[in-house]
């Protein structure tokens, strides 16, 4: 992809930083939003690189975390839970049932509804899920000292926030500029 000016690709001015995909004059107006887009786009990749050694897929280790942590869920609640839709989360649990990882059994309190539940196989992953968790969170803060660790997921944190309330509230997001 060509530059479209001399200052397209770099990070923010000042930092010396090139950025990992060239961003455009059109993104120019958001350059926090594009630095987000990279990295997100950047982690991903690089976690389900790391993912696919045990199985998993991008997303996948966060509902089996869940499953992990708070046992056996209706589906509908992972959804809520994890922020998703229905139709990525049946697609995710599909997947995971025929990986073996989990397994759907009825509910007993609603004659409707079916229960996620983890599998031993899964079990057996939580711990390499966790390894490949902390060297993925070595690899992404390497360099920072503790304090600059401490910031950068307060700012995060906090870009998270805004984006929640905006969601939360559109007509809001609006007027606010």
């Amino acid at each position: 992809m060509a530059q479209s000016t001399p200052e397209a690709g770099k990070g923010p001015v000042g930092t010396g930083q090139e950025a990992t995909v060239p961003v455009p004059t059109a993104a120019s107006g958001g350059p926090v939003s594009h630095a987000i887009f990279r990295l997100a786009r950047l982690h991903r990749m690089f976690a389900g690189q790391l993912l696919r050694r045990i199985g998993l897929h991008p997303g996948q280790e966060l509902v089996m975390m869940h499953l992990w942590e708070l046992g056996p869920q209706r589906q509908t609640d992972l959804v809520r839970l994890l922020n998703s839709d229905a139709a990525t989360m049946t697609r995710t649990v599909q997947r995971l049932e025929q990986a073996g990882f989990v397994r759907r059994r009825p509910s007993p309190t609603d004659k409707r509804a079916a229960l996620i539940e983890p599998t031993a196989a899964s079990h057996a992953l939580r711990r390499e899920v966790e390894q490949i968790w902390s060297e993925l969170e070595d690899l992404v803060t390497a360099g920072l000292s503790p304090d600059e660790r401490t910031a950068a997921l307060l700012t995060l944190e906090r870009l998270e926030q805004n984006l929640a309330q905006a969601t939360a509230d559109p007509a809001g997001a609006e007027t606010e500029c």
